[in-house]
């Protein structure tokens, strides 16, 4: 069975019931990677027992099957939300700053409050705006609340560079959405960095030939994105 056809359950959820957490919510964030534009946190509560078909982690999902489940995501969540760290919260604030202040931006929009989140990795970023925090490895594939959470920031995010593309044509941000990727990169030395960019990544320091601006600190001695 590949992996794309192994659906999400909702066993860490039902665990951190029978443990009496009432309101639990998956949390995934989408842009960390990115070298322009926002960095998003989405939030899902879910149903107990309804569920609906093709919820997988965002990355095994094409852009389209992305946009079709969205919609029915919406509805079927029981509340839902995204919330945002903007390219200049990143680079003033810091990622793992901006990470947790978009968790709390998302958290804070739901129209319930969660006692518990379930969240993918081993870092907590989530914390202290829920009380219990649940790591698991690879949560945006094996858990259903996560993995919703993830498609839905990811289609959020994608749909709001597509509008930004509209002012900044020359780095193609309706298709790379900031990331990295041969034509992203081929802008960056032909134009500079746009308004959007994320100004102090490393990257800066490698693909455009650019020197006003402020570096994070090498390797050891600071917060490296």
């Amino acid at each position: 069975m590949g992996v794309k056809s192994r659906a999400p359950t909702r066993a860490i959820e039902r665990s951190l019931r029978e443990r009496g957490h009432d309101v639990v919510v998956g949390i995934d964030e989408v842009g960390r990677g990115a070298w322009a534009g926002p960095l998003m946190v989405g939030a899902a509560v879910i149903p107990d027992e309804r569920r609906i078909q093709g919820v997988r982690d965002s990355k095994l999902l094409t852009e389209a099957e992305r946009e079709r489940l969205f919609d029915k995501l919406t509805e079927w969540c029981s509340t839902w939300a995204v919330g945002g760290a903007t390219q200049d919260e990143c680079d003033t604030l810091g990622m793992s700053v901006a990470q947790k202040l978009a968790a709390r931006r998302a958290i804070e929009q739901l129209d319930v409050r969660p006692d518990a989140a379930v969240t993918d990795g081993r870092w907590d970023f989530v914390s202290p705006s829920v009380d219990h925090v649940e790591l698991a490895v690879k949560a945006d594939r094996r858990c259903l609340s996560v993995a919703a959470a993830s498609v839905l920031a990811k289609v959020v995010r994608d749909r709001h560079m597509r509008q930004l593309a509209e002012h900044y044509p020359p780095w193609s941000f309706d298709t790379n959405k900031g990331y990295p990727c041969p034509t992203h990169v081929a802008a960056l030395r032909a134009h500079g960095p746009s308004a959007i960019h994320r100004r102090t990544w490393v990257f800066m320091d490698h693909d455009i030939p650019w020197t006003a601006i402020r570096r994070r600190p090498p390797a050891g001695q600071g917060e490296l994105f």
